[in-house]
């Protein structure tokens, strides 16, 4: 554990800085700015480097670790970003963005539906054929449904997941 460092008194505008003042807590880990200048120190040591590379530095330098001895490395990107953010560091520009298709995945077109309200029993519908629609010809029918029809509209889940569209009249 470092020892606290003294205050340091300011010429010109007479304040005192203490070197061990906590900034933020990010992630359970307090921040301070002996480490905001650690990582100031790391930037301008490593000028050309990515972010990413920056991040493993930092976590090694700090031996920032998971439970199972993997460095905490989108944890600590994360947390450079943070500070970015907030003013404390300049983190060099981002280099490569990777390629996404699911950040520009296109909406579904609307179906045009008979929306005229139906009178009747359930059995005047009969049969019912509840058809899964995943991974089939009838998939983008049921995302246009969704995004039309239900409250929250339609957003691609995550995971694994079930798709039904139910048919009356077989």
């Amino acid at each position: 554990m470092r020892e606290p460092l003294s205050p340091l008194r300011s010429r010109i505008s007479r304040f005192i800085l203490l070197l061990m003042t906590e900034l933020i807590t990010y992630r359970g880990r307090a921040i301070t700015s002996e480490d905001i200048l650690a990582i100031r120190e790391l930037i301008a040591a490593h000028p050309g480097e990515s972010r990413r590379t920056l991040s493993t530095r930092l976590c090694e330098a700090w031996q920032w670790r998971q439970a199972n001895g993997a460095l905490r490395d989108m944890v600590c990107r994360g947390m450079l970003l943070l500070l970015h953010r907030a003013g404390y560091i300049e983190l060099p520009p981002v280099k490569f963005v990777p390629h996404n298709p699911l950040a520009k995945r296109v909406r579904p077109a609307p179906v045009l539906v008979d929306t005229t309200p139906m009178e009747g029993s359930l059995r005047d519908l009969q049969p019912l054929e509840f058809a899964p629609v995943r991974r089939s010809g009838d998939e983008p029918l049921f995302n246009s449904l969704m995004k039309e029809h239900h409250y929250p509209g339609y957003e691609q889940p995550v995971g694994e997941h079930l798709k039904y569209l139910v048919w009356a009249n077989g």
